[in-house]
């Protein structure tokens, strides 16, 4: 059994489990509360270095805004995917309006853009609002 850890969506905490009980609906070693919840995790300041750095697991990253037409169309695909996708990868938001300094940081130039961390470093990136299918299919193409 390899040991893999898993950052809390809810305090932040890190948990440590066996990567082959990620399916059991684990619960975190301190709120209690469920280390996946089937909806994307909205990423702040005080979040962003535990989600990417302290999961084991994948992290796909929506950067998107309020006033953007494709971004609000491809919300509810997004969180579709959480709930399909967990818990073999992580799903969050990052809000480019609210928090600027992560999407400069990032450099972001279009909206919506998803991005895939493993490990905390940036590995793909690929800019548009796609369907249900193509999302998966581009995972899958990263190997997801």
């Amino acid at each position: 059994m390899n040991p893999i850890q898993i950052a809390c969506p809810h305090c932040n905490a890190v948990n440590r489990m066996p990567g082959e009980r990620l399916g059991d609906k684990p619960q975190c070693g301190k709120c209690k509360k469920p280390l996946f919840i089937g909806k994307p995790v909205e990423l702040h300041p005080g979040n962003v270095n535990s989600v990417l750095d302290k999961n084991d697991i994948p992290v796909l990253v929506d950067c998107w805004a309020p006033w953007c037409g494709p971004c609000r169309s491809f919300a509810p695909i997004f969180e579709q995917a959480a709930t399909n996708l967990e818990p073999k990868i992580r799903l969050a938001k990052l809000n480019t309006e609210a928090v600027p300094s992560i999407a400069q940081r990032w450099a972001i130039r279009s909206i919506p853009t998803l991005i895939l961390f493993k490990q905390g470093k940036e590995v793909q990136r690929v800019s548009g609002a796609m369907s249900l299918p193509q999302l998966q299919q581009w995972l899958r193409s990263v190997g997801i």
